[in-house]
């Protein structure tokens, strides 16, 4: 049996990451026309400093359920919250390249301690929870802008963005610890569990297991390519060194690649986007079937980490986001990954759609309100029903039993409401039916209330 080198393996990355950064350096003063423009730009900021903080409290009633396993959703228990503050630090080094620092500060757990719906109800929920506040610094990466045209855009002052001009036509690498889905499969409407919807998979694109740790980071490089209406992302990252972990395989023995096309249009003056993502991930990743396979030797209940192997698990998105009118918007994503492997970074979710409205509060007089409809509907492939009716566990989910599988069907709506400037309560519903794909519980009923101030 093949085993990586971990020496090696850690040689290669730091090589590689070593390699990103003395490209940045050496393309600094590329082309000369950036560094003039930057220069011209009185604006620009040096530095910048934002926050944020978030609590966010979810609770259910009893629902119907005549069995638990080690990772269902109680069918009672009390209400859960999360809190987490977050500073966003920027700091500009030369023309075109910054510097960017999250030390953030969480607290609390999610509903069941995030098990028990593969389509969990709370984006702020990470997989590891504690009640004692303990800091961590999310978000730590260099982002390199290079100029391929003359700079007539401008970024506006925010978290991880310094003000300044900025070419239409450019290439950003960004080099460090940072989320996937800070570049990839972002949507205007449906992306940000601190601001609109909050179920998981409504914000990304549910089949897309993408490399991350327990909080949702990981280490990486991400280059796009920006020129007039289209961009092209690719990046590599590392994923955890095992399933579900804390830990990023540093070595990027197990790791992941991601390719995005996305291009902007307008539809009848109205401004849209459509997203093409592809992506595969490599590393000891168990099969469903081998599990099966074990098990009816033993007479156990199957378990990918008995039979984790070197592998490569794939999949696509499709990610569409359309103003229809003022203050209206509409979004959609598709998304499916091979059906054959565990669940990796993200959750168990091999088949996904999801779709919704968004409008804006000024129709009724309240410019800076919006509320949000959103459906979605998660399935499983064969091989994983198979898997989880034999009394299988995963990352998220698992009743110990599967004997009438259902694809989950979730409807979430939310209503956030301006109270102060910088300062937004939103109340938020949803209705999950067939938890983790158990036609035997459920449905259940999430009632949400967020705390979001930022500055």
């Amino acid at each position: 049996m093949h085993r990586a080198d971990p020496a090696g393996a850690a040689g290669r990355s730091a090589g590689a990451l070593a390699l990103a950064f003395v490209l940045i350096l050496a393309l600094g003063s590329w082309p000369a026309r950036a560094q003039a423009a930057a220069a011209a730009d009185a604006q620009a900021e040096a530095s910048s400093l934002h926050g944020q903080f978030t609590n966010l409290t979810q609770q259910h009633p009893p629902f119907r359920s005549p069995y638990e396993g080690p990772n269902s959703l109680h069918a009672a228990e009390p209400a859960m919250e999360t809190t987490d503050l977050t500073l966003f630090l920027g700091l500009r080094l030369w023309p075109g390249a910054a510097l960017y620092v999250d030390p953030e500060v969480d607290q609390g757990y999610g509903l069941s301690n995030t098990l028990g719906v593969a389509g969990f109800p709370s984006g702020e929920a990470y997989k590891v929870g504690r009640w004692r506040p303990y800091v961590r610094t999310q978000r730590l990466f260099l982002r390199q802008v290079y100029a391929l045209g003359p700079a007539t855009g401008r970024v506006e002052p925010g978290p991880n963005a310094l003000a300044g001009l900025q070419a239409d036509d450019r290439l950003t690498l960004t080099v460090g610890k940072f989320s996937v889905v800070d570049i990839f499969d972002t949507n205007a409407y449906a992306h940000d569990p601190r601001a609109d919807f909050m179920n998981w998979a409504v914000i990304d694109a549910g089949a897309f297991d993408y490399a991350a740790d327990s909080w949702g980071y990981t280490l990486g490089a991400a280059l796009e390519w920006t020129r007039g209406d289209w961009t092209l992302r690719g990046g590599a990252f590392a994923l955890s060194q095992q399933p579900n972990a804390e830990t990023l395989d540093r070595g990027f023995g197990q790791r992941s690649w991601v390719l995005e096309a996305e291009h902007r249009h307008a539809l009848r003056g109205r401004p849209g986007a459509v997203r093409l993502l592809a992506w595969v991930d490599r590393g000891r990743i168990g099969r469903y079937d081998a599990a099966l396979a074990l098990a009816a030797g033993t007479g156990a209940a199957p378990d990918t980490a008995q039979v984790r192997r070197p592998a490569t698990k794939s999949g696509w998105a499709v990610n569409v986001e359309q103003a229809l009118a003022e203050g209206l918007g509409f979004f959609a994503r598709l998304s499916a990954n091979d059906g054959r492997h565990e669940a990796y970074d993200f959750t168990e979710i091999d088949r996904a759609v999801s779709a919704g409205l968004v409008l804006q509060g000024a129709h009724w007089h309240r410019p800076d309100d919006t509320v949000g409809l959103a459906l979605a509907v998660d399935a499983l492939a064969a091989d994983a029903r198979a898997y989880f009716a034999a009394g299988g566990l995963g990352i998220l989910i698992g009743d110990g039993q599967l004997p009438h599988y259902g694809p989950e069907r979730i409807a979430e709506v939310y209503y956030a409401a301006q109270v102060a400037p910088g300062l937004t309560v939103s109340a938020d519903v949803q209705r999950i039916g067939h938890p983790a794909y158990n036609r035997d519980r459920g449905p259940v009923r999430v009632l949400g209330l967020r705390l979001h101030a930022e500055f």
